[in-house]
């Protein structure tokens, strides 16, 4: 990506796709909200996450580059090193209908991972009362000392 600015990547894909496809795939709210180049340029400078978001896009659907190995996934998008064997193929086909496929199947796999996690962790317990006061006194913290 050296030698791409992020203007120029941004009017690429927007042109190619626009901003209403941007948005269902991406989730960005400068995307969605009186969206214009100039404005979602400003914000993702700003933004280190949303940044990366939209250039990894740029990357691997745009460009169609296969995914990045282990090692170079690890950096952001703009560091990794594209091997000069690879070359872009053809802008991937994207459709909100799919976008709201993707957003969909995004959610269960959240809410069952939060599932699973919550069994992990068993139910809290509260621990022993050191004082031996009973749940009622221990509601009222000057109970021991009141007579």
């Amino acid at each position: 990506m050296h030698g791409v600015s992020l203007k120029q990547l941004l009017t690429e894909i927007v042109e190619h796709y626009g901003f209403e496809i941007l948005y269902a795939y991406l989730n960005i709210n400068c995307f969605s909200t009186k969206p214009s180049i100039d404005s979602s340029v400003k914000f993702l400078k700003k933004t280190d996450w949303a940044r990366e978001k939209v250039e990894a896009f740029y990357l691997y659907q745009f460009k169609g580059l296969p995914r990045a190995s282990a090692e170079q996934f690890e950096l952001p998008p703009r560091d990794r090193i594209v091997p000069p064997e690879q070359q872009p193929g053809p802008p991937a086909e994207l459709s909100l209908e799919d976008a709201e496929r993707l957003r969909e199947k995004r959610a269960r796999k959240a809410a069952a991972h939060d599932r699973d996690a919550g069994q992990r962790k068993g139910p809290r317990q509260r621990p022993a009362n050191p004082s031996g006061a009973s749940e009622k006194d221990s509601s009222d913290p000057w109970a021991k000392w009141r007579k």
